[in-house]
This record gives structure tokens, sequence and C-alpha cells, in this order.
């Protein structure tokens, strides 16, 4: 069987916010919770299980997710229509911009946790 990436959890202040911010964002649903975790699945079955930190202090992780370019539309229209800021590059040096990386089109914003979200027409190094 070949390696693929099957789950990765999320620490939340609160699972069902970040999982619920998540998911309306880029138009999937929150499964129902399987223990601890609160699940929202990708088309290509990855779980990001979101999981109360409990106090624990959270450390801000970065997920990316490629979409195509109608899917780009809808989510970016869903990120602006909230009034979420958004950058251009990962570190947020470059608000209200996108940016053109391999000739497709990218955008980073926080989540209520401070976890940088990614969305990307083109996977990075595939040129353009």
């Amino acid at each position: 069987m070949a390696v693929q990436l099957n789950h990765t959890i999320v620490h939340a202040t609160s699972k069902e916010v970040s999982a619920d911010f998540l998911a309306s964002l880029l138009g999937l649903e929150v499964r129902p919770q399987y223990g601890p975790f609160l699940p929202v699945v990708t088309a290509n079955e990855v779980a990001l299980d979101f999981a109360d930190a409990d106090g624990r202090p959270i450390t801000p992780q970065h997920y990316a997710f490629i979409v195509s370019e109608e899917e780009f539309d809808a989510i970016f229209d869903r990120v602006r229509g909230a009034g979420i800021t958004y950058y251009a590059d990962p570190f947020h040096e470059r608000p209200g911009e996108i940016n053109h990386n391999d000739g497709g089109r990218g955008v980073y914003w926080a989540d209520p946790d401070g976890h940088s979200m990614e969305i990307i027409t083109r996977p990075y190094g595939s040129g353009g």
C-alpha cells in the first residue's frame, strides 16, 4: 500500500467553533463526533480532527488545501464576505492580496486559534 495521510489533529479553544469555521468556508461538512474529535474531511478522505485543547496552549499550525479555480472563487468569496483578513503570503505580511504562484492563485487566512489556512489552485513547484 502507498503511504497516505489519513488524519491530523487540530487543537482548538472550541472544536465546534473551529470545525464549523473551516467547514463553512471550504464548503465541507462537519462529520459526527468520533471520540474526542470533530472531523472535517476533505475530498481525498483526509480528516482534520478538531479537538479541544482544554486550556493547554495551542501552537498554530499551517493547513493547505488544493482547490479548483471555481472552488477558489467560491471560498474566497466566503472569506471576504465574512470580513476575514486574508494574505498573499504564509507570514501574513501582504494583507488584502492573493498570490499567483506557479501560474495559479493562493490565499491565506487565520482560523479562530491562529492556525494558518491556505487555498491554492496549483501545487507549489508545478510551474506555470
